[in-house]
């Protein structure tokens, strides 16, 4: 097949999404199909006749995640001015010409449906969860609500707008992140009130809607779900601080274990409530459950991730391992569900 991977774009999680797409695009190739890798808001300027036949090695100067967030204004200035949209040049036309698009793109304009729906409306066959899911699930107070009516447990807390009263009424110590974003950016644990400000300015600078949440103190966990299906659970546990963007991303910075060391009727609740929110959220495809475990063994369901990470240190990839899938099919899993669509 002739596989467009759509990776980088303009959010916080830029670095990330290419490092998803390198991964991706080898996977892709060591399966024999016909890739390439494109930014989507840079977009591709040469010429596009038999681009998918051309030697290229599309990865070869994708650099590893570093540990701070890119710079996004000085990535929006590298860009000709002449381009006024999101989208950069030749973008769509490829996609068009592509048999799948697989999405390794993450965070805002990615994850958020916005995409998405262009492609729904261009008919063009993408991997993973649909417009609606999406949007809806990058929202976290959203996600929150819709997830407490369908009898899943998340960590009580509000969300608040720019220039509203903010006035803390969840409780010390607890969590302050903007309210549509991943990786852990514009995430910050508050453990009094001399630190709350800075915190709600850190989340306010990656949007206008900020979500405060209590802290849950205890063990931390992940759950992939494909087609419906919870894979092994896997337990995230970070050498220092919390599962932040630096944690996540340097090798070596966490320790995880999967299968996670629970018991197995504790297992099987947490892979229950992760195909719960699989179904209540209307997801499509593949998603990832955050989950937190308290001292007293409640568990709480942090977030969906609708877009997982498939990095040398992402949790889905290791998820699956743990059943005998290696990284190339699951990433031929994926492209087969959206095909199937086609």
């Amino acid at each position: 097949m002739n596989i467009l991977v759509l990776a980088g774009g303009v959010s916080t999680e830029r670095d990330v999404s290419f490092a998803t797409g390198k991964n991706v695009y080898n996977a892709l190739k060591n399966n024999g199909h016909k890739a390439i890798i494109i930014d989507p808001f840079m977009g591709y300027e040469g010429d596009t006749e038999g681009l998918f036949d051309a030697d290229i090695d599309w990865s070869g100067k994708i650099e590893a995640v570093k540990e701070g967030n890119p710079d996004i204004e000085a990535v929006k200035k590298m860009r000709d001015p002449k381009y006024v949209g999101f989208f950069g040049p030749n973008v769509i036309k490829l996609c068009r010409e592509a048999d799948v698009v697989f999405m390794a793109l993450h965070g805002e304009n990615g994850e958020n449906g916005k995409i998405q729906a262009v492609f729904d409306l261009e008919n063009i066959c993408y991997t993973g969860t649909d417009t609606l899911s999406s949007a809806v699930c990058l929202n976290k107070g959203m996600a929150k609500e819709v997830m407490a009516y369908n009898g899943i447990s998340t960590p009580k807390g509000v969300y608040m707008y720019k220039g509203e009263d903010t006035k803390n009424t969840v409780g010390y110590p607890c969590v302050v992140k903007a309210g549509n974003g991943g990786s852990s950016v514009g995430v910050t644990i508050v453990h009094e009130e001399s630190e709350y400000e800075a915190a709600l300015a850190e989340g306010f600078k990656y949007d206008n809607e900020v979500i405060v949440e209590e802290y849950i103190k205890g063990r931390e966990f992940s759950v992939g779900v494909i087609e419906g299906k919870a894979l092994p659970v896997i337990e995230i546990a970070p050498k220092s601080g919390f599962y932040d963007y630096k944690n996540k991303y340097q090798a070596g910075a966490t320790v995880e274990t999967c299968p996670a060391d629970l018991d197995e009727n504790k297992t099987k609740e947490m892979q229950m409530y992760a195909e719960r929110a699989f179904r209540a959220l209307r997801l499509r495809d593949y998603a990832r459950m955050d989950f937190m475990m308290s001292a007293q063994g409640k568990l709480y369901c942090l977030e969906a991730n609708t877009l997982p990470g498939m990095t040398v240190t992402s949790l889905i990839p290791q998820e699956a391992a743990a059943i005998g899938m290696s990284f190339e099919q699951l990433i031929e899993k994926l492209i087969d569900m959206a095909w199937k669509r086609r």
